[in-house]
């Protein structure tokens, strides 16, 4: 076939079938997704590695958390501002910014000779992921559709999980090169996804929502209709009317960084603080990092076994982050995480109860089961915390203040994954059930705040979710006084007068709470 035939007939099959404009501008950020989740399934092979060792030396147990760890907390810091500089300069300035710093960052690491350069390279590249990865949650979110916005947001946490898997299989590759090439291989890749990543900012729109904030409608008009966004759902969310006041004054740094914590939006703030530090205080970045340092613990005879066990793992996570995704807007977020925080505090509990019982040997079937319940809390972390703690904690904020609360939030998520990735192999030295039970309390505490405090958003958009907000501990208040009223009938009026008066009393215990809520919510 001619080319004269071929490129009108490839042009008319690729209008045809061509993803809308959001749906391709919420894959390629979610490069920024594939770039942070293959630095965690490359450290704990890296750093473990002889070619490593042959140049920074043997790693003491706390000097191997900090060094694997450095990311998170250098993460934490500059996620503290990435949500303000958001709101100030632009969701998708802020991403490239963070793009560039995290090159820099893996510069420094994969052309390091000394243990002081390469730490250097992982503060900058935790600074960089700190500047890009909430804010990327955030600008999908903004754009994507209600029915698809789930699935959408979603697609970070697989890319996240993808460069997990490619990751711990690179160190599985590169293990036997006799060269540092070993261990400085994955950092030129992750400088490739990076310098992509910022390249891909210089042409993908703006965030109509943040375009309409700053009260630049016709940018706005422009940035729906490159995203083809389809007019109806613009209309009834994207282009209604804003706060002017916030369109007319930009409100200083400290002002912007108080404003989710103001008594109005303090509860959204609360809830994705306590979302996003919980989903990795149950011990994931433990599992992660050290996964083979874990199986090795379980008795698994070698280095290789460890990372062949590793890849095993990150295999099936891809998997089940692949169901999950495509079931991200059918499942309902809040049974979704319930689930996920029962299943993922029994496993901790059954490895720590094999290792206080000193059943786990290098024979016997006890270290299998410690291999498969690993196996069973990464799949469940995958399929349900993972997939809905960044989708729920950038939804339920208004606009206002949904960039700065999700990126304080964000800085949470960091500080707790630098605490659980810097004591894990701490606490591991000195128990080796310990960490297993800690972990396992923390995700059933959570199970159980959450059972109580969460309400549910799927389907819902931005907007509406803001109107609909209530406080589910008043749900639940109400429907407790009302069965306690219903099961206690007076008995002094045959005709039911008290009974009724104490219905109609709790009826306005409840209204009186939800218009307090509802005030709150304004």
């Amino acid at each position: 076939m001619s080319p004269r035939i071929a490129m009108p007939i490839m042009s008319d099959l690729w209008k045809r079938w061509k993803p809308a404009g959001y749906v391709l501008a919420s894959l390629t950020l979610s490069l920024g997704g594939l770039a942070n989740g293959y630095d965690t399934g490359s450290i704990g092979g890296v750093v473990v590695m002889d070619q490593f060792h042959d140049v920074f030396g043997e790693l003491s147990p706390t000097m191997h958390g900090f060094t694997v760890s450095f990311v998170m907390l250098a993460g934490s810091f500059s996620s503290l501002f990435a949500g303000q500089m958001a709101d100030r300069i632009g969701r998708l300035p802020t991403i490239g910014i963070g793009a560039v710093i995290l090159l820099l960052g893996q510069i420094f690491q994969g052309a390091a000779f000394w243990l002081p350069m390469f730490l250097v390279g992982r503060m900058l590249a935790g600074l960089g992921q700190g500047f890009l990865i909430g804010n990327i949650a955030v600008y999908i979110a903004e754009l994507a559709p209600s029915a698809r916005r789930g699935v959408l947001v979603s697609t970070f946490q697989l890319m996240v999980v993808t460069g997990i898997c490619l990751g711990y299989f690179t160190c599985y590759g590169t293990v036997k090169l006799p060269s540092s090439l070993a261990w400085r291989i994955p950092y030129i890749i992750q400088g490739s996804m990076a310098i992509i990543l910022a390249i891909s900012c210089r042409f993908i729109p703006e965030s109509p929502r943040w375009l309409m904030l700053h009260n630049r409608r016709e940018k706005a008009m422009e940035a729906i209709e490159k995203l083809d966004i389809h007019r109806e759902e613009a209309e009834k969310d994207i282009l209604r009317v804003v706060d002017a006041d916030h369109a007319r004054l930009e409100p200083s740094l400290i002002q912007n960084f108080i404003l989710p914590f103001r008594r109005q939006y303090r509860m959204k703030t609360g809830l994705a603080l306590f979302v996003l530090g919980m989903v990795q205080l149950s011990g994931i970045d433990g599992v992660l990092y050290y996964a083979p340092t874990l199986f090795e613990q379980a008795g698994l005879p070698a280095k290789t076994a460890g990372f062949v066990a590793s890849g095993v793992s990150a295999l099936l996570m891809l998997l089940i982050s692949i169901i999950a995704l495509v079931f991200a807007d059918s499942w309902p977020r809040r049974t979704s995480f319930i689930t996920g925080g029962v299943i993922l505090s029994s496993c901790m509990l059954l490895i720590g109860s094999l290792y206080a019982s000193d059943s786990v040997h290098s024979y016997g079937i006890a270290r299998w089961v410690v291999v498969v319940a690993i196996f069973v809390f990464a799949l469940a972390y995958c399929g349900t915390w993972a997939i809905v703690g960044k989708l729920y904690a950038g939804e339920i904020q208004p606009a206002k203040t949904r960039a700065a609360a999700n990126g304080v939030a964000q800085a949470l998520n960091f500080f707790a994954n630098w605490v659980v990735a810097m004591i894990t192999p701490i606490f591991l030295a000195k128990s080796s059930y310990g960490p297993y039970f800690l972990y396992s309390g923390l995700c059933m505490t959570t199970a159980a705040i959450v059972t109580v405090y969460m309400p549910e958003t799927r389907g819902r958009s931005l907007e509406s979710i803001q109107e609909a907000f209530q406080r589910p501990a008043m749900n639940w208040l109400s429907f407790i006084t009302s069965r306690l009223q219903n099961r206690h009938p007076s008995q002094d009026s045959p005709s039911g007068s008290s009974s009724s008066s104490a219905v109609e009393l709790s009826s306005s215990v409840a209204s009186a709470s939800s218009m307090r809520v509802e005030a709150a919510a304004v």
